[in-house]
């Protein structure tokens, strides 16, 4: 019997807990709540999720905060709950390593949708389309089945995001994307996001992989376009 997995929900407001977890029982999942980040982060040291669905505004420990301890040891995919109109909230989620947000009000359908694409991609062995499992290029190495990166020999700690759009770029050096197409391509029909969400993703790879993220050698912009990775030696 295949186990079930696990998704944690983290929301001070109970009824929106209660929502979200009976529709994600209704497709499968075993669901867990939690109504305050402290809560949260015993639940997350406990038994590690699957995914979490987490509330960004929540007192005395904000969804951000949650998020910052959460990846320093664990690289769960995180989907933030954010309120409508606040970009600057949304941005800085990304910011700090979400995978994927969903703006308040929502449709409990939409979040499950949101959910599976998530864990989907998560799991998905990206190298299976592209015909290889690593690609080499300088110090970078990227392992698709292990979805393992390093630098020098040294691991690099990628949300699934992150190492979705490396791997994507990486696979087709030289070729140029747009933001909207990264999107497509990457997060997929079914993220409503917008170029932003590309931007961040792009700069916090570079702060993890360039030796000099103002200058970077992998990946790189083309003016009034998007992005490329560079081309293989």
């Amino acid at each position: 019997m295949v186990a079930r997995q696990r998704i944690l929900v983290v929301d001070d407001e109970p009824q929106i807990c209660d929502v979200v977890e009976l529709y994600l029982r209704r497709e499968g999942f075993e669901v867990e709540t939690a109504h305050d980040g402290e809560a949260a982060l015993k639940a997350v040291e406990r038994q590690p999720p699957d995914l979490m669905v987490l509330d960004l505004m929540m007192p005395v420990m904000t969804g951000l905060e949650v998020t910052r301890r959460v990846r320093r040891r664990f690289n769960i995919p995180i989907i933030m709950l954010t309120s409508r109109g606040k970009e600057a909230d949304r941005i800085a989620g990304l910011e700090i390593g979400a995978d994927d947000y969903v703006v308040k009000p929502f449709s409990p359908k939409e979040l499950a949708v949101r959910v599976k694409a998530v864990l989907r991609r998560s799991g998905a062995p990206a190298a299976e389309e592209a015909g290889s499992t690593v690609i080499r290029m300088g110090d970078l190495s990227i392992d698709a089945k292990s979805r393992l990166v390093t630098i020098q020999g040294q691991p690099v700690t990628l949300t699934v995001k992150e190492f979705d759009l490396l791997w994507f770029l990486a696979s087709h050096p030289g070729q140029v994307f747009s933001r909207e197409q990264l999107l497509d391509k990457v997060w997929g029909y079914d993220f409503y996001g917008d170029g932003n969400t590309v931007t961040v993703q792009v700069r916090r790879l570079r702060e993890k992989i360039e030796a000099d993220p103002a200058n970077p050698q992998y990946l790189l912009t083309v003016w009034g376009i998007g992005y490329k990775f560079a081309k293989l030696h």
